[in-house]
């Protein structure tokens, strides 16, 4: 199939619609369960959502759901998950899914049971205890569970410092024979699977070919980003060779699921499903007539680090000329935008980052930098709409009031030093 020509422009407008950041957000929900009907469809059309314990402000999970979302609260996506319409497994990472995706996911169970029987054995009596209480007493959080004994966890380097009855939990949820099914605070509730998805569900998992299994996780992958390309190690969420990611769009490009697509300036191709051409056209008509209009007016929203739009980094740079690196590992004194700066959405352009921390006692953001990227005309309109969406940013995720400590003009690595304004 010949390549679709584009634009950065359109394609970056086309992936914004599907990511739901194009247009501006609905008006809020006109009740409690119109509201969390309105965040299930956002999940089922997202795909997933990825889950991060990090709290600058909220965990990421809840972040992205409120930038789409008018009125979001963090107990809608509780209740969805206490009420088994969604569960937690590994998608992108860790993530929030629609449980009828339940059954496709099986690969990835086999393949973490395999991986996790051992360490389970070697937990031997603390495992079956474990286990057993949440037969019986399920669901239970980790601090029902009290030991004196310490083992090498997940996040240990060294010494041995996590429980072992934690680490057992983390096991058996890996190896699906436990789920997480709620939320406390930053507690998480656990109970055994078989009484927490469906019969029917555990039945398809049961019959499903490990072929359709893996078929169905690409297709959802492919929904999911919307543009892809296969230089992604994650692609499909599995664990593919590069050569293995280039058969797979290529055979899908010949059967016409997929379709090619050159964006002028770039040399590599971007693919999006055949599906969605009808779409994308709308994309390319509207990117001629909107001519030289600036693309930074639009409704402005501030992406979490985990943000679906931001999974792929080459995407953001080929598509929005935007470098975007999560600097919570990088050292402090090494940090040019901050431990949890978030992309400014504009319209359809990146424009720069925001860092910010909320003091819940005091109802307070405190936006620590707000940086613009030098090239980005920062109009008098640009600046009245991100103060307004700071504001409604802050009262969203529960400030009364917010202020901005720094802010600045530069760019990522190589570029000119931050200055401020």
């Amino acid at each position: 199939m010949k390549p679709i020509q584009t634009t950065k422009r359109a394609l970056r407008r086309f992936l914004l619609e599907t990511q739901l950041l194009l247009h501006p957000r609905e008006e809020r929900a006109s009740s409690a369960a119109a509201m969390r009907e309105r965040v299930m469809n956002v999940i089922r059309r997202l795909e997933c959502v990825q889950i991060d314990p990090v709290s600058a402000v909220r965990p990421n999970q809840h972040l992205a759901l409120a930038a789409r979302i008018p009125g979001y609260e963090p107990g809608i996506l509780n209740e969805l998950l206490r009420d088994h319409q969604v569960f937690e497994y590994l998608a992108n990472a860790a993530c929030m899914i629609p449980i009828d995706q339940y059954p496709i996911f099986e690969p990835v169970r086999q393949r973490l049971r395999e991986r996790t029987q051992a360490h389970i054995d070697q937990l031997g009596p603390v495992a079956e205890q474990v286990l057993q209480r949440l037969e019986n007493e399920g669901p239970l959080s980790a601090k029902s569970f009290e030991t004196d004994q310490r083992v090498q966890g997940y996040w240990d380097n060294v010494s041995a410092k996590t429980k072992a009855t934690s680490h057992a939990l983390n096991l058996l949820t890996d190896a699906a024979l436990i789920r997480i099914v709620g939320r406390q605070g930053n507690q998480r509730l656990f109970d055994v699977t078989r009484r927490s998805v469906s019969a029917g569900l555990l039945e398809s998992a049961e019959r499903i070919g490990t072929s359709e299994a893996l078929d169905a996780m690409m297709q959802q992958y492919f929904r999911a980003y919307r543009v892809f390309e296969p230089s992604d190690p994650r692609l499909g969420w599995q664990r593919l060779t590069a050569r293995e990611r280039r058969e797979a769009i290529e055979r899908r490009v010949e059967s016409g699921e997929v379709a090619p697509v050159q964006v002028a300036g770039l040399k590599s191709l971007y693919y999006i499903l055949s599906s969605d051409l009808g779409r994308f056209s709308v994309h390319q008509d509207e990117d001629r007539m909107l001519g030289d209009k600036p693309d930074e007016e639009g409704p402005i929203r501030f992406l979490p680090p985990l943000d679906n739009l931001l999974w792929s980094r080459k995407r953001l740079k080929d598509l929005f000329d935007f470098e975007y690196r999560w600097e919570i590992y990088t050292p402090a004194v090494k940090r040019k935008y901050g431990y949890y700066a978030m992309p400014i959405l504009a319209g359809d352009r990146l424009v720069g980052r925001m860092d910010p921390r909320l003091d819940s006692k005091k109802r307070h953001l405190t936006v620590q930098l707000l940086q613009f990227d030098r090239e980005i005309d920062f109009t008098d309109r640009l600046s009245q709409n991100v103060q307004s969406a700071l504001d409604s940013f802050a009262r969203t995720h529960g400030a009364d009031t917010f202020s901005v400590e720094r802010y600045a003009f530069g760019h990522e690595d190589g570029g000119p030093t931050l200055t401020a304004f």
